[in-house]
């Protein structure tokens, strides 16, 4: 078992091939008659939401399915409810991993075993906790407007989702998650899976120094082939960058992008669906969260650097209208921030990437004499400079978290007892 080896602490993307996920899946292949055709799995491990954020593209998300991994223990939590927001906006389906199971009082790990071997090893009072907490799940998702029940019991895929019991820590259930997922995405979703043999499509995961190459991005192309030498097209802090690309590295099969334990393969070509490090000059103002594009050999950029520059400016806003001030760490949580504020009937001034500056404290300063309730700052995973806090004194208000709900619902509830006064 490789995949409950993998830390969640940062955005990595992780190819499992075809033999492996036979070998891994065998034991619940055969009990739904299911056989593995896809060629293989690209798993892009995102901790927490605030990742899967940067996985976007026009109108939607790169990912063709996700697993929702929840605490069996703790239940829904706020984090959670948000990402199944974010999944719903992003026209995500996705499956539950029930994780911790070998946390249930009374459990009796089987080391890799598959979830239903391992519950039916189970006393009959820890099954039923089991189920117990699973209910549990399966009316909370029923509030939010989701029918769900255990993966064995799930009669129409298309209409519940499945929810598997597993843990990470020993490996019960994963070869039922990953035969669950192979299983929906052959069956029901065969013809969001094909793509083109064209100029690549991508998105940037992150961008990061690497020791002997510089300012590199991490990136997933979703669509067409990335080849060495190409001219790619990406957002960055002040206007698109167009670099020709130096070098394309990838993680071994079964490795992972941001720490691989032979480091890269140095390749010439990378076809869709694949996670891959892209090497090239002048990487330095790149977004995380931005589009990237190819531009095919004998075209000209310009075409592309207005569909970058007009896509990341549906986000990165400056107006002179009464609203708030908003910073993020990414293109990805930007647009969530925002999207999230307007849903809740809070309008938008500002809106960009990076630190809070002095400026963004000069402009809610102008609509604080106008409005205060608005005459404020959202500050998303970013910090504050020191020039911000001088010209702030206190005098403005700052509001920072790392889980977007929070961020706004402390400003909300902030508003509300600024109303009651």
């Amino acid at each position: 078992m490789m995949l409950h080896r993998f830390q969640t602490q940062h955005i990595g993307a992780s190819i499992f091939p075809l033999e492996t996920l036979r070998t891994i899946c065998e034991p619940v292949l055969g009990r739904f008659h299911w056989e593995v055709k896809v060629p293989g799995l690209l798993i892009i491990d995102t901790p927490g939401h605030s990742a899967f954020m940067n996985l976007r593209t026009r109108g939607g998300s790169v990912a063709d399915i996700a697993i929702l991994v929840v605490d069996i223990v703790k239940g829904l939590e706020v984090q959670t409810h948000e990402s199944i927001d974010l999944l719903k906006a992003r026209k995500t389906p996705f499956i539950i991993a029930a994780n911790k199971v070998d946390l249930i009082p009374g459990w009796k790990p089987i080391p890799d075993g598959t979830a239903l071997a391992s519950i039916k090893a189970q006393d009959f009072d820890v099954q039923r906790d089991l189920d117990n907490r699973i209910y549990t799940f399966m009316h909370a998702l029923n509030y939010l407007g989701f029918k769900a029940d255990r993966y064995d019991r799930v009669t129409d895929f298309t209409k519940t989702i499945a929810i598997v019991p597993v843990s990470a820590k020993t490996g019960e259930g994963i070869a039922d998650l990953l035969s669950v997922l192979i299983g929906l995405t052959q069956q029901y979703m065969q013809r969001r899976l094909m793509v083109s043999s064209g100029p690549a499509e991508g998105t940037v995961l992150e961008v990061r120094e690497e020791p002997g190459l510089g300012t590199t991005l991490n990136a997933i192309i979703y669509n067409g082939v990335l080849r060495q030498g190409d001219t790619i097209v990406l957002a960055g802090k002040d206007k698109p960058i167009i670099v020709k690309v130096k070098a394309l590295l990838v993680p071994k099969p079964l490795d992972e992008m941001r720490a691989p334990s032979g480091r890269f393969s140095l390749v010439d070509e990378v076809p869709a669906a694949a996670g891959v490090k892209i090497a090239a000059q002048g990487l330095e103002d790149a977004l995380a969260g931005s589009p990237l594009y190819a531009v095919p050999s004998g075209e000209q950029p310009e075409a592309y650097t207005k569909m970058v520059a007009d896509e990341v400016g549906r986000f990165r806003v400056a107006t002179d209208k009464v609203g708030v001030i908003l910073k993020a760490d990414t293109l990805g949580s930007l647009e969530a921030l925002k999207v999230e504020l307007e849903k809740n009937g809070v309008p938008v001034r500002m809106a960009d990437i990076g630190e809070v500056s002095r400026r963004e404290v000069v402009e809610a300063k102008v609509v604080h004499r106008l409005t205060p309730l608005y005459g404020v700052i959202l500050a998303f995973n970013v910090g504050v400079l020191p020039d911000a806090m001088e010209e702030s004194k206190g005098e403005i208000p700052v509001f920072r978290h790392d889980i977007i709900y929070q961020l706004i619902q402390s400003y909300l509830d902030w508003m509300r007892g600024e109303e009651d006064m």
